[in-house]
């Protein structure tokens, strides 16, 4: 029996010839992945309580995106302990206040394909874009594995996820990822590596991957994965990344997979998700004209330069509704040097944006923009839970950079198409 894509990676790790579904085994790790709020300020202490060092300082990134540019003494002090930390483990790759950590990291070319990668987030996944079995872990884990470089998994079975067809305008990769939550639920990848294909998939830019493998976490998935190709290799060197092997990730032809969905871009209308879960998703034609007060454009899945440049595209011209807010907050500074160069800055700003600092901010309930009592907000983050925004009895909806700018302008949630027709 052949492997999947995910399957030949864990092998490699784990110093096997193969492995097979359900078998647990021990793999040294390519790279791990922390941040300031699951990192340093959780494993110091028992580290240095332990006498021990991070295994390979080379293989760690750090970045600062959950506690940074904050003002409160508490989230000074963590981001005080976390570059104390860096220092004293000669951590090199540690990007402070750059951006989200699932951005910046692959931006810097630290995401080959290949690699086996674990982060200290649940949104590790979006490291499945550029061919790599990466997936979150908590702190406890996480501290094992920057001591002794290595972890355990249970292999999982792979799903294969096919979109055929091509998306139409104004519909992109987040209302893919909403449209398979409404369709498997919560759990539809539970503990499973889920693979995409097709060539939906196959045309989707090196960002847009991201946000598929991104938010196969909100379907419980263990990773998402898509084999790497000249889009990916393409990117990473950009990027200053090294690649030793191209066209050498594949899966098998006889491969076994737990179970494959089909999916059709081409009949793909622009998703809402409504209160307060991704899976509460649906097509947006069946909306009701909802009342919403305030607009973000952020986070891992909704923040890159493609993102925001979609946002633009609705926003040049218009003007954010009378009496409701628009945030953006890029996902990474260099993208918001990105967007300032050719110009998607000043549309956002000139149409009523509001801008916030790079990082993970109100998308995880930090700083400013969070939400007060009561308040609706349209945002295109990846997760709409209760309470994560803000307040317990504010109503989130998500729905892509596209959906929210279109909103924004009529202050009620739209079809971004009627702004794309022309």
């Amino acid at each position: 029996m052949g492997q999947t894509v995910s399957e030949k990676i864990i092998s490699k790790a784990a110093g096997l010839t193969e492995v097979k579904p359900g078998d647990v085994v021990t793999c040294s790790v390519d790279l791990a992945m922390i941040h300031d709020s699951g990192g340093p300020r959780r494993v110091k202490q028992i580290m240095e309580k332990l006498g021990a060092n991070v295994w390979d300082p080379n293989k760690v990134v750090l970045v600062s995106d959950h506690f940074a540019h904050n003002t409160d003494s508490e989230s000074m002090k963590i981001l005080q302990l976390t570059r104390d930390w860096a220092k004293g483990q000669k951590i090199d790759n540690f990007y402070d206040q750059e951006g989200i950590c699932h951005i910046v990291t692959p931006e810097r070319g630290h995401l080959l394909p290949g690699m086996f990668a674990v982060g200290g987030d649940s949104h590790s996944p979006t490291g499945g874009a550029f061919g790599c079995f990466m997936f979150g872990v908590g702190s406890t884990d996480m501290l094992g594995i920057l001591v002794t470089g290595k972890t355990w998994v249970k292999v999982p079975e792979t799903i294969n996820i096919n979109w055929s067809g091509s998306l139409k305008q104004g519909v992109v990769a987040k209302d893919m990822a909403l449209r398979m939550c409404a369709a498997l639920g919560m759990n539809g990848g539970a503990y499973q590596a889920i693979q995409y294909t097709g060539d939906a998939v196959q045309s989707l830019s090196m960002t847009e991957r991201m946000t598929l493998c991104n938010m196969s976490a909100e379907l419980g998935a263990q990773t998402g994965i898509i084999a790497p190709d000249e889009i990916t290799y393409e990117y990473i060197r950009e990027a200053g990344g090294h690649i030793e092997d191209e066209n050498n990730l594949i899966s098998d032809d006889d491969a076994n997979y737990l179970i494959k969905h089909e999916f059709s871009a081409n009949d793909l209308e622009p998703q809402v998700a409504t209160p307060h879960s991704p899976a509460n998703s649906t097509e947006i034609k069946n909306i009701e004209k909802v009342q919403v007060d305030k607009f973000y454009i952020g986070a891992c899945t909704g923040a890159k330069l493609v993102d925001l440049s979609m946002a633009a595209k609705i926003l040049k011209n218009n003007k954010v509704a009378a009496g409701k807010q628009l945030t953006v907050a890029p996902a990474s500074s260099k993208i918001y040097n990105q967007a300032s160069e050719n110009g998607v800055m000043s549309i956002l700003t000139e149409a009523g944006a509001k801008l916030l600092p790079p990082g993970c901010g109100a998308c995880a309930g930090y700083g400013a923009g969070v939400l007060e009592n009561n308040e609706v907000c349209l945002a295109s983050t990846a997760r709409n839970f209760q309470g994560r925004m803000g307040s317990s009895t504010s109503h989130v909806y998500l729905g892509s950079p596209y959906t929210v700018a279109a909103s924004a302008v009529t202050g009620t949630i739209t079809d971004p198409r009627e702004f794309l027709e022309d």
